[in-house]
């Protein structure tokens, strides 16, 4: 049976016309799958899935996600730690990639109107697929996901009834209706730069966007693998946020929203 699979152009460039048809026929593609963004189950005769392909320096190892969690990308990895990204890509004992930088991980991102005060406010809802190192140190310290955010300016969030302030220089890109990026000041005052970029745009609710134009905000939340997951309807994922914010895994910031 033909399976629901996003195979991007990066994708296909990698693993060839033939191997990337062959998983579109159904043919090498599971049934049943264990997302390597939100560690959930997936099933791609039923939901969109998403190709995800770590590559080494010689070897290369494909996973699945659910195309809501991310897109169908590429994702480089050094050779010597790709054992560790096959861990995290199989659920076994989650193993961070040492050295791995924010923008190098691969981010989830799920939207959420959140309600706060009376008020629906967009919410954007981060979360890497394994454990983040501080660049330059082998990871033993523990993930550093959080300490690097906080150190960025977003602010611990002990209770999501409250708005956390603004990140200055950050934004959220949406173009035509799209989520492109969210932007991060560049270094020494350049242009922005993408913190984590959609590879194919993705779609928001009417609801979201309605939400996001009229106050031309979008609140973030981040929390570390394994904190939040993919939830299907906005109150589990309110239940998933204020689990994460009792338990000290929740930052936040409000950015501006540019584009509409």
């Amino acid at each position: 049976m033909p399976r629901m699979l996003d195979v991007s152009e990066d994708v296909r460039a990698e693993i060839g016309d033939e191997e990337a048809d062959r998983l579109l026929a159904g043919e090498n593609a599971p049934g049943s799958y264990d997302c390597t963004s939100c560690r959930t189950p997936g099933d791609s005769e039923q939901e969109r899935t998403s190709t995800v392909l770590f590559v080494g320096e010689e070897t290369a190892v494909l996973a699945f996600a659910h195309a809501t969690c991310i897109p169908s990308q590429v994702v480089q990895v050094a050779e010597d730690q790709l054992q560790g990204a096959v861990r995290s890509i199989t659920g076994e004992e989650p193993q961070r990639i040492p050295g791995a930088a924010p923008q190098q991980a691969v981010l989830g991102i799920t939207s959420g109107l959140v309600l706060i005060e009376g008020d629906l406010h967009p919410a954007l809802v981060v979360e890497p697929t394994a454990p983040i190192a501080r660049p330059g140190t082998t990871g033993n310290g523990g993930d550093d996901f959080l300490p690097l955010l906080i150190e960025q300016g977003f602010v611990p969030i002990s209770d999501v009834n409250q708005v956390p302030g603004q990140l200055t220089g950050w934004s959220v890109l949406l173009a035509m209706g799209q989520l492109h990026a969210v932007l991060q000041p560049g270094t020494g005052g350049g242009s922005p730069v993408a913190w984590w970029q959609a590879h194919q745009p993705l779609q928001v609710t009417e609801g979201w966007r309605t939400a996001a134009n009229k106050s031309h905000t979008v609140l973030v939340f981040a929390a570390p693998v394994g904190s939040i997951g993919q939830q299907p309807r906005e109150d589990l994922l309110r239940d998933a946020l204020e689990k994460a914010a009792a338990g000290g895994r929740l930052v936040g910031a409000a950015m501006p929203l540019a584009g509409t």
